[in-house]
């Protein structure tokens, strides 16, 4: 019950009675309607005229299945029937197509702002996952660990080019992984000459930003790492370039599978809008902050670099057009994925 009826969605007034508190000083009931905060809604909140507080039931909120925890000025309210499978799926696809188990992680932690603390659960295969995600066998992961501070070791890949330009004309894709917090830094390039610019440009903001020095920089032997610019700069500046060995994607593993963990869901979103490929760079620009948030494997803290969670009260999903199947003959390819439809 509340004393503000201005707190009332559509209020409703009628007289309900009279409530009586401790002190035996009774109260009128006039009114009643749903409250709202934030994105959580209490249904039939009663008003009482002169009443200073808001106040509300523990019992009538555990009879409906809802947990309550105190913590010093703080109450908690959990649904313990978790996430509806719409409200499910619906996160699932606004999240990028992102795994059960990484979005529980994302609520249960709190890495994100604005997705309500449920337990998702996935009742079915999506369809839309199994096309876009389809990769090869992975290698054995190393068993030491070479983590030691931000920024000590980055790693580098450039991929493309693609079959289609994006709105901007842009081609190659640089992905940045810090080794230590899995941190990602994406750049969208017109052509491989644009690199070598780029990441002296990126080196030294990131280092003056964070007051971190990088210490070693792990890529593989592209004209656009191995060159004469970058080489003077390392040499400057004491950074150790480790290369390798040709045809190796495997020594490069962080990178590589960050590479391929955003286009896939990059390549995922497209396929569920059905929309064009020249839309491959805002598709892939969606999934950064999650899917960077999502991977903790790499330190104790997943915001060890950015401190402060993202919010997603601007993401939202699309409406998906009709069911797809992966066809028969499909490479894999990057994004160029050609989808049947069933009609």
């Amino acid at each position: 019950m509340t004393g503000d009826c201005s707190q009332l969605i559509n209020f409703i007034q009628k007289f309900l009675g009279t409530v009586k508190f401790r002190n035996d000083h009774v109260e009128k009931i006039m009114g009643y309607d749903d409250y709202q905060i934030g994105n959580v809604t209490i249904s039939r909140v009663y008003y009482v005229e002169g009443l200073g507080h808001n106040l509300f039931s523990v019992g009538q909120f555990c009879d409906s299945d809802l947990e309550v925890a105190f913590r010093q000025h703080t109450c908690f309210i959990r649904n313990l029937d978790g996430a509806s499978k719409t409200k499910s799926w619906l996160w699932h696809r606004r999240l990028s197509h992102l795994n059960f188990d990484a979005i529980n992680h994302l609520a249960r932690q709190g890495l994100v702002r604005g997705i309500l603390k449920l337990k998702f659960e996935k009742d079915h295969l999506c369809s839309v996952c199994a096309m876009g995600k389809s990769m090869k066998k992975s290698q054995k992961p190393k068993s030491g660990d070479t983590n030691q501070e931000k920024l000590y070791l980055l790693h580098m890949d450039l991929c493309g080019p693609m079959r289609v330009e994006s709105v901007n004309r842009k081609k190659y894709i640089l992905v940045i992984v810090d080794d230590y917090s899995r941190f990602t830094w994406v750049k969208f390039l017109r052509s491989k000459d644009e690199a070598p610019d780029f990441i002296i440009k990126f080196l030294r903001m990131i280092q003056v930003r964070l007051k971190v020095l990088v210490r070693r920089i792990q890529t593989d032997n592209g004209t656009e790492f191995v060159n004469q610019t970058l080489r003077h700069y390392y040499e400057e500046v004491g950074i150790s370039h480790e290369t390798l060995v040709a045809r190796s994607p495997q020594q490069n593993g962080v990178v590589e599978r960050r590479s391929h963990t955003l286009i896939e869901a990059a390549r995922t979103m497209l396929i569920y809008a059905q929309a064009l490929l020249f839309l491959w760079a805002e598709a892939m620009a969606t999934p950064l902050i999650p899917q960077v948030q999502d991977d903790s494997t790499g330190s104790p803290s997943s915001t060890t670099v950015d401190q402060d969670a993202p919010s997603l009260s601007k993401s939202h999903t699309i409406t998906e057009i009709q069911s797809s199947v992966i066809p028969q003959e499909v490479e894999e390819d990057n994004l160029d994925i050609e989808v049947k439809k069933n009609r």
